[in-house]
């Protein structure tokens, strides 16, 4: 007896429909799975065995109700994607190429070319008119290293303490031990949220300042997080951190109006009144703190600190010869 073709092209396609659906990550019922690719239960069961031999992890349960599930394996099998998903994952990849993540960007150009090198002339052609209408504009910033993001990640899943050399603001360098529990891309930078075992207290850890980092093998007892969630509090601390070089900036505009225009990562914006709203925040330099203020293209007034006002007036005696120049 010669197996049920159905509508979906043969047996080929009927399997490429299968997996599609598998990969959906729910569970389905074989009398559904027969239904919707218009098969009989012994063919089902045949087109199940061929994508385990091909590498795919399904498993099946038993009984009237049993149904077919793709599950997570040792190896990496083919996937199947629809035209939106792949045209996704390229662009995806392409910005994360871009990016200035150590490793990653190398990871994410090898996995492009493969995906490229598949890609049906269509979805070329879709991914391409996208990419070229697109512009990725940054600061370059520090980045963290791959292996560091994993062994952080893979510590808080499981529990585990860490231990880490950690360069301050200031360029100061301790040993810190650390129960680690998230970690948060906040803006272009990455930030390990952290129990710290010395000082007794939460901490927030730029990553692309933590190195040498071990995991000695000793598990803690998951505490509750902040009041405000780890990306809150993350956020918290990026915005006005535990150092006394903060800029205070008076705009003399509506805050709705230099929120639209502030090219900054972290700080906190709070209106005064109708007119004007104030800016407070750390800075990794006060120079270019001083070219986004200027950027900002509303009358402001610098309160602070010192440093900031000079480079502010540097800053201006510079355009100032460029203009007459």
């Amino acid at each position: 007896m010669g197996e049920t073709t159905g509508g979906t092209g043969g047996p080929s396609g009927r399997m490429l429909e299968l997996l599609s659906l598998l990969q959906t990550g729910r569970a389905w019922p074989g009398a559904e799975l027969v239904a919707r690719l218009g098969t009989s239960p012994r063919t089902l069961r045949r087109d199940v065995d061929r994508l385990r031999d091909l590498g795919y992890p399904v498993v099946s349960s038993p009984g009237p109700g049993g149904g077919y599930r793709l599950v997570a394996g040792r190896a990496m099998p083919p996937l199947l994607l629809t035209d939106e998903e792949a045209v996704a994952v390229v662009v995806g990849l392409r910005l994360a190429a871009s990016a200035r993540t150590e490793d990653a960007a190398g990871a994410a150009e090898a996995a492009l070319r493969k995906l490229e090198q598949v890609l049906p002339s269509r979805l070329r052609h879709r991914m391409e008119a996208v990419l070229a209408s697109t512009e990725v504009v940054s600061r370059t910033v520090p980045s963290p290293d791959l292996r560091t993001l994993h062994l952080l990640g893979a510590a808080a899943h499981a529990r585990q303490d860490v231990r880490f050399t950690y360069t301050s603001r200031a360029g100061e360098r301790s040993e810190r031990r650390v129960e680690p529990y998230r970690q948060v891309l906040l803006g272009r930078r990455w930030y390990l949220l952290g129990w710290d075992l010395d000082r007794r207290d939460w901490r927030t850890f730029r990553i692309d300042r933590i190195t040498d980092p071990t995991v000695p093998g000793t598990t803690f007892a998951p505490r509750e997080l902040p009041a405000d969630g780890a990306v809150g509090f993350v956020r918290a601390s990026a915005r006005l951190p535990i150092t006394r070089h903060r800029g205070v900036v008076r705009f003399d505009a509506p805050v709705e109006v230099v929120s639209e225009r502030l090219m900054a990562e972290t700080g906190s914006l709070e209106a005064l009144d109708e007119r004007t709203c104030r800016y407070v925040t750390a800075a990794d330099s006060w120079e270019w703190l001083a070219i986004t203020l200027a950027m900002v293209g509303v009358p402001y007034t610098v309160e602070g600190p010192p440093e900031l006002v000079e480079y502010s007036r540097v800053l201006a005696r510079r355009i100032a010869r460029a203009a007459d120049g």
